[in-house]
């Protein structure tokens, strides 16, 4: 388990990442009154929360932007297990902070948030996302990075920015695009599918018949809720299982690609590096340099 912390005007960032053979869990607590957001580029984690003698369980997985309430009432744990390793990147405001910021900024957190800055609770779960694209690649570029010292600062300042702006336009939107809840039920059904079948996917018409939704229907609303197409999702569902597999298995980068629906290496290749910054081929070498 690898955990940078880093300050960001003022807010507390912890970049995790782990990638581990055994179970293990990873705590963490808050010092005073915080507003919180996590942003899960790889995952399918369990999230434990302990306060007031309660114990509350969140499952939250690859692609996943949650928001959230604590102080040092509120103990938090990541349980890793293995084959399901972790990227989270966790930005912490202080409620002092907010009242602090110009008045602009103030205003996003008090009008989008107004149940985390205005708590009744030790903790209290804010809204939780599926991120956009553009969110996704500003977690995959905190990752990926190259950059040391100063100018890894730099940037990573850069980014949480951006994760941050991203956040909150996001939240307007769906506030603005409200489905009903049948309907998001329907919705989610329709990821877990393409999610599981990600290799060879349904089409949009056999997609509506399984979760009884028409097809423009489909289409439009997977955007609103996800922000992204259905079959943009796929895309990055495939690349994104391809990274795990090539940090996690032995299989070669051509059974890799095979094993999430690429035919050609070439384009595997290619969508993997435009993705990632980095050629599969070269992520499989550091994978079997570390276990060696």
């Amino acid at each position: 388990m690898t955990t940078d912390i880093i300050e960001v005007n003022n807010f507390i960032v912890l970049i995790e990442q782990s990638n581990s053979d055994k179970e293990f869990v990873q705590k963490c607590e808050i010092d005073g009154d915080a507003v919180g957001f996590a942003f899960y580029g790889s995952g399918n984690v369990e999230l434990e929360i302990k306060h007031n003698n309660q114990i509350k369980y969140l499952m939250n997985t690859t692609g996943l932007a949650i928001s959230f309430f604590g102080n040092q009432k509120v103990g938090f744990a990541h349980k890793i297990a293995p084959e399901k390793p972790l990227q989270s990147i966790s930005i912490f405001a202080k409620l002092k902070t907010i009242q602090n910021l110009p008045q602009t900024e103030k205003e996003i957190f008090e009008n989008q948030l107004p149940e985390l800055v205005n708590p009744k609770a030790h903790f209290v779960k804010g809204p939780t996302l599926f991120m956009t694209l553009e969110m996704q690649l500003a977690v995959q570029k905190v990752f990926n990075t190259t950059y040391t010292g100063n100018t890894r600062l730099l940037f990573l300042k850069s980014q949480v920015n951006e994760l941050l702006a991203h956040y909150f336009a996001l939240l307007s939107a769906e506030k603005k695009n409200e489905l009903t809840e049948k309907d998001k039920e329907k919705l989610f059904q329709a990821k877990d599918i393409v999610s599981t079948n990600y290799s060879k996917p349904p089409t949009i018409t056999e997609l509506s018949k399984l979760i009884g939704l028409n097809s423009s229907k489909l289409k439009k609303n997977f955007k609103e809720l996800f922000g992204i197409p259905v079959y943009k999702f796929i895309h990055e569902e495939r690349l994104n299982k391809a990274y795990e597999l090539l940090c996690r298995s032995e299989k070669t980068v051509q059974e890799t690609a095979w094993e999430v629906g690429y035919e050609s290496l070439s384009s595997f290749s290619n969508a993997f590096q435009k993705k990632f910054g980095s050629r599969p081929n070269e992520v499989k070498k550091q994978f079997l340099s570390n276990k060696s």
